[in-house]
């Protein structure tokens, strides 16, 4: 649900999948007149005074409570309680999303930054994905994990679920059948 200058606007009417129509605009208005402020203020206050987030939240719970009315009798309204309830759930599992987001690979990218000159990036990445792409897909995977993320052969081996052994061996048998094929280039495959 936006606001104009002239006041809040409400969804058109448009059926569902039930085929039913949500209540109408001026039930809606009178929804969000009467829960957009202490929705907003509860909201905010979960979020630590994140504002635009809260103000995304609380129209996502209107608009939920908008779909709601065509699957419930016709004088059914949703309560407050309801909204606050579908207004928590929906940031707790916002929350629970954005905690369970590793931050491990961009910290890693971060800290093996470097200037680089485009051109000669270009060459080599058009040699790796050449050289790399006539391994076999396990062989290539250690190789990913040991040199573009630059993790340690243990954890390497968590990863990938296989014993560190397994990670030395296919790291061998790869970087020397790199050298095999591409004799010229074995600084690379070093």
């Amino acid at each position: 649900m936006r606001t104009t200058s002239s006041g809040p606007a409400a969804p058109p009417s448009a059926p569902t999948a039930g085929g039913s129509v949500p209540c109408g605009e001026g039930q809606t208005r009178l929804l969000y007149e009467r829960h957009h402020g202490p929705l907003l203020r509860y909201v905010s206050g979960l979020l630590h005074g994140d504002r635009q987030r809260a103000e995304d939240f609380v129209q996502e719970t209107l608009l939920r409570a908008w779909l709601s009315t065509a699957d419930q009798p016709a004088d059914w309204a949703p309560s407050r309680a309801w909204l606050f309830r579908v207004a928590h759930n929906l940031v707790v599992d916002w929350t629970r999303r954005e905690q369970s987001r590793p931050e491990r690979h961009q910290e890693l990218l971060e800290a093996h930054a470097e200037p680089v000159d485009p051109i000669s990036e270009a060459v080599h990445r058009c040699f790796l994905v050449d050289a790399l792409s006539r391994l076999s897909p396990s062989h290539r995977e250690v190789l990913f994990y040991l040199y573009v993320l630059g993790w340690t052969g243990p954890d390497t081996a968590d990863a990938l679920s296989i014993p560190p052994g397994t990670v030395k061996s296919r790291t061998h048998h790869a970087i020397r059948e790199l050298r095999r094929r591409h004799p010229q280039h074995t600084l690379v495959a070093a």
